[in-house]
């Protein structure tokens, strides 16, 4: 079976299909963040109201709570969750990048600190596809070594070569046939790590591949340099992952790279500050002039939000803290989002698209 197929293409911009245990998912799309199996502040049924295809959940963080037992008890990550669409599960190699969770890293494996009741973790590449096995999701993400952004070049090195070998120990650890498997590369922003790591993680046996160590605090300009370069090296014929990234302007350009699929907390946790997604611009609701503003968030958008709650509503929702307030900030961005992304697709499959055209 031919697990992805490009449809169409404008200029290096794509759109196709990515055909998953759960369903077919048209690309390019953007997956929304449920680290612990819930998208913050919002129900499982407003996250497929507002278009969205597919989420992604941390499979680390769901492994020490609830616990594999509790997962295997429902049959699965989906029947757990009530969730029927495509799941993505991140390995874990998040948590290397926070001093919370990291106490040690070498080839062999990760010691991590449990959030939860703060005793030492071991983790390896093995202990990750296994977790994600169990989990049965959609896609599983190999474990990587991820650098701070700004790391120096000794650490670059170390960090891919690094991820390159639990790459290899991932593909043999990965016995879950209906469950996807995608490599990562890293390097950071020097282009010659980058390129390395690109030809090491595309010569292997992957379903997709990710790029990852990218969007956590580096220059734009670095960032999107790197992405061009992994992206001229990853097959035309696989799936490309940009991980971390969700403001409208850098999916725009990621897109226009031929970037297919995309993730972030961005959206609402920007909600969650008070920002709201605008074709126009963003716009912060605590400030004063909003608080007997009659529009809505944004007039070109025709989520439940903005078709009934005026921007003086929400304002005031949120400045006395009532928690609809940051609710229905997060859903209209993740809808904005999800609303770009299809829009992207059919002016991609129309031969209009342009990464610098105003959207939606």
């Amino acid at each position: 079976m031919q697990k992805f197929k490009i449809e169409s293409v404008c200029g290096t911009a794509r759109t196709g299909v990515l055909k998953t245990e759960h369903g077919e998912i048209r690309t390019p799309f953007f997956m929304p963040v449920a680290t612990k199996g819930s998208v913050k502040l919002l129900s499982n049924e407003e996250v497929k109201s507002t278009g969205t295809q597919c989420i992604i959940s941390n499979a680390f963080m769901i492994a020490l709570k609830p616990g594999l037992k509790v997962i295997e008890k429902h049959g699965g990550l989906h029947e757990f969750m009530n969730w029927d669409k495509a799941i993505f599960t991140d390995s874990g190699g998040f948590q290397i990048l926070s001093p919370n969770f990291l106490l040690k890293i070498s080839d062999d494996k990760v010691t991590f600190r449990n959030p939860f009741n703060g005793e030492k973790v071991f983790f390896t590449p093995e202990d990750s596809i296994k977790i994600q096995n169990k989990l049965k999701s959609d896609v599983a993400m190999c474990l990587d070594d991820v650098p701070l952004a700004g790391a120096d070049i000794e650490r670059l090195k170390e960090s891919a070569q690094r991820t390159a070998l639990w790459a290899n120990r991932c593909i043999q650890a990965h016995n879950n046939k209906k469950q996807l498997l995608f490599g990562i590369c890293q390097g950071g922003t020097n282009k010659k790590l980058r390129e390395k790591s690109a030809e090491e993680i595309s010569e292997m046996n992957f379903d997709g591949v990710a790029i990852g160590g990218l969007a956590i605090g580096e220059p734009e300009k670095k960032m999107f340099e790197a992405a061009k370069t992994a992206l001229k090296i990853i097959p035309q014929e696989k799936p490309r992952y940009l991980m971390g990234m969700g403001s409208v302007q850098e999916l725009l350009k990621a897109i226009g790279l031929g970037v297919d699929l995309f993730d972030s907390a961005f959206p609402t946790r920007t909600a969650r500050h008070g920002m709201a997604f605008s074709t126009k611009k963003n716009i912060n609701i605590e400030k004063a002039q909003y608080a007997t503003d009659l529009k809505p968030l944004d007039e070109k958008c025709n989520c439940f939000v903005c078709t009934q709650c005026t921007r003086a509503y929400i304002h005031h929702l949120v400045k006395t803290k009532e928690e609809n307030g940051l609710k229905y900030l997060s859903y209209h961005n993740l809808f904005f989002v999800q609303n770009l992304m299809k829009e992207i697709r059919q002016r991609i499959i129309e031969g209009t698209f342009s990464r610098e055209k105003s959207f939606p």
